[in-house]
């Protein structure tokens, strides 16, 4: 989490899949975009893998009423991401 001045006041920056992808290599950048509530995310964190991007790919995380992009900048292919995702899930 981080702390950031907006409008003169503090704001809390956090994100869904803090820090679950920090120690993989080949994963350049997680950029984590708006945080929204959903009614259909309940559970573990469910990450999906939708469209590529200039430098990689675009993705959507789901847990605990939540839905959240997720922009990764990566060389991996689409297959070998949403393995990474699981198992960095998982832990």
């Amino acid at each position: 989490m981080r702390l950031r001045q907006h409008n003169d006041r503090l704001k809390i920056e956090h994100s869904i899949i803090d820090g679950l992808l920090s120690n993989n290599p080949e994963i350049r950048a997680v950029i984590p975009g708006v945080i929204r509530p959903v009614r259909d995310a309940r559970g573990e964190i469910k990450i999906r893998v939708t469209v590529p991007t200039t430098n990689g790919w675009k993705a959507i995380a789901l847990s605990a009423g939540a839905r959240q992009e997720l922009f990764i900048s990566t060389a991996l292919s689409k297959e070998r991401l949403e393995n990474v995702l699981q198992e960095a899930a998982r832990k």
